[in-house]
């Protein structure tokens, strides 16, 4: 699914986002339970392993998105994020994810994936040559990542042909890894994923010591 807003547009799963969210409310549920009900040691510890799995589900399933934006590609899964210029974007395709290619390599994509097998063992058998000539002209033939990927080949064109110059320095659309990127990609652990695993990590290491 696509979601745009002025000149970007965010490409998700709408599955593990709606699969994430059945499970916060869940969790929450439980907590809530707990809170009312729970006094023992096994409490807190079954608190904790809920907190935990409500951070560990917000990023591998609702944080995971890619991103088009006037600079490149904003690729975010979920422990590492990677932002290409598009003036480094060779190429955009599928096999069992959506991957984009570079002159430094390429880049998957955690959110967007190919869920057919059938469709998965085809793209495989046709990689060399990237994709067949008719995928690209019949949309109601074609995957839904695989409009994802024709989409963002050509926003790659538009963009290319009226490219922004100078260092990113703004990051609310194209993310921290976009900072200071020029013509090549940026990788790098957002501080938003340390954070959020780090401390309901510590606090279940913390229960099973100390509660």
């Amino acid at each position: 699914m696509a979601r745009s807003a002025g000149d970007t547009t965010t490409h998700y799963s709408t599955s593990s986002r709606v699969m994430a969210v059945a499970w916060v409310v869940v969790a929450v549920l439980l907590l809530l339970d707990l809170v009312l009900r729970g006094q023992d040691r096994m409490a807190w510890i079954a608190g904790a392993v809920l907190v935990f799995s409500v951070a560990a589900v917000y990023t591998a399933w609702l944080r995971p998105r890619v991103v088009s934006t006037e600079r490149g590609i904003r690729m975010v899964n979920p422990l590492r994020e990677t932002f290409v210029p598009w003036a480094a974007v060779l190429w955009v395709d599928v096999v069992d994810v959506l991957r984009v290619h570079t002159p430094d390599g390429v880049y998957r994509s955690w959110p967007l994936r190919e869920t057919k097998r059938a469709r998965v063992r085809e793209n495989m058998r046709r990689e060399s040559g990237y994709l067949d000539p008719d995928d690209d002209k019949d949309p109601e033939r074609m995957r839904p990542v695989d409009l994802v990927a024709r989409e963002l080949r050509r926003d790659a064109e538009r963009y290319k042909a009226r490219p922004l110059s100078g260092p990113i320095r703004e990051v609310d659309e194209e993310g921290p890894a976009a900072l200071g990127a020029e013509e090549h990609p940026q990788t790098m652990v957002p501080v938003e994923v340390i954070v959020v695993l780090g401390v309901p990590l510590l606090l279940l290491v913390a229960v099973l010591f100390l509660a």
